[in-house]
């Protein structure tokens, strides 16, 4: 059974992983409860990085993987997908909890001169 959804989270750190032969890149999004796997081919946004947010739009396969058609970046250090903040809130947790380890997150990769985490 397949679907069309929008999923919002953070790119997982030390999660993506390119094939160097096409566009195709495989990450994990987390709203760092639970993960999901998503697989994407095509050129991703200049603000792609492991650490932020992003939003994906594609086909979640019964096997749970989700098979993006786009993927969203986020627009600045503060940014958290209203999806994300939302089932956090439902989980009970502060979303302001996952913005700073977000930022912190993307402050080590800086530092490290990972500009999206290679993986592969």
């Amino acid at each position: 059974m397949e679907r069309q959804i929008r999923a919002g989270g953070m790119v997982k750190e030390g999660s993506v992983s390119r094939d160097p032969e096409s566009l195709d890149v495989e990450f994990v999004v987390t709203d760092y409860v639970d993960d999901r796997e998503v697989y994407y081919s095509g050129i991703l946004p200049d603000l792609f990085r492991e650490g932020q947010g992003v939003v994906v739009v594609g086909e979640l396969q019964a096997d749970g993987r989700l098979y993006a058609d786009k993927v969203l970046a986020r627009h600045d250090e503060n940014y958290m997908p209203p999806e994300v903040a939302q089932a956090l809130e439902e989980a009970g947790y502060s979303p302001a909890d996952f913005q700073a380890k977000a930022a912190e997150v993307g402050k080590r990769l800086e530092q490290e001169g990972s500009p999206e985490g290679s993986g592969n």
